[in-house]
């Protein structure tokens, strides 16, 4: 059985702080990443708080990450412009990897579908990986917009080697995954998963 992460998981490493409060703070620590992110966070601005809490937890695990409020505040991802699409192109350009943190509000995302095609064209399919925001952590198997099974998907994988639930992007089989360092890192270090 497949266990992602919640939105709980994710707020508990916001740290308690709001998007807009976090954002100039943040922003200056992530220029640092010279040469690019290791990963592009594609996801729904309604889920601010989510992802404020995903970023938070993805530098925690040495990775530089792009999201777009944060790093180009003057973007304005409410209207379709060709000065936004430029600036989302430059970014993942130089990105590694993807994650495509999809929810309910991601679902009517007007950006989320392009950003998605626009890398999946730029990088092989094996750079993507998708991150359910669930309310639960428990199913069977991540069910999304259909398009979405094209890809791995993030989940809390436990590694009897070191009895931990560590996190995984997980090939759509179920059977092998990668660590979320070597995915966004692009080192393609897959394990065999043992499966309950």
């Amino acid at each position: 059985m497949a266990v992602y992460y919640t939105e709980q998981d994710l707020l508990a490493h916001a740290e308690g702080r709001t998007a807009s409060s976090a954002a100039d703070a943040l922003s200056k620590l992530e220029k640092s990443a010279i040469g690019g992110f290791d990963v592009f966070l594609s996801h729904s601005v309604r889920d601010a708080r989510f992802i404020l809490g995903l970023r938070n937890w993805l530098r925690k695990q040495g990775l530089s990450v792009y999201v777009d409020w944060i790093e180009d505040p003057q973007l304005d991802r409410t209207q379709v412009s060709s000065a936004t699409a430029a600036r989302l192109r430059e970014q993942m350009h130089v990105s590694r990897t993807m994650i495509y943190a999809t929810s309910r509000a991601a679902r009517e995302s007007r950006w989320m579908p392009w950003e998605l095609g626009y890398f999946d064209g730029l990088r092989s399919a094996g750079r993507i990986s998708i991150l359910p925001i669930e309310s639960s952590a428990k199913y069977d198997k991540f069910v999304g917009q259909e398009y979405l099974g094209l890809y791995k998907v993030i989940e809390k994988v436990e590694v009897s080697r070191y009895g931990t639930t560590e996190p995984y992007a997980v090939l759509p089989s179920g059977l092998r995954g990668e660590p979320i360092r070597s995915f966004a890192r692009s080192e393609g270090r897959y394990e065999d998963l043992e499966r309950r």
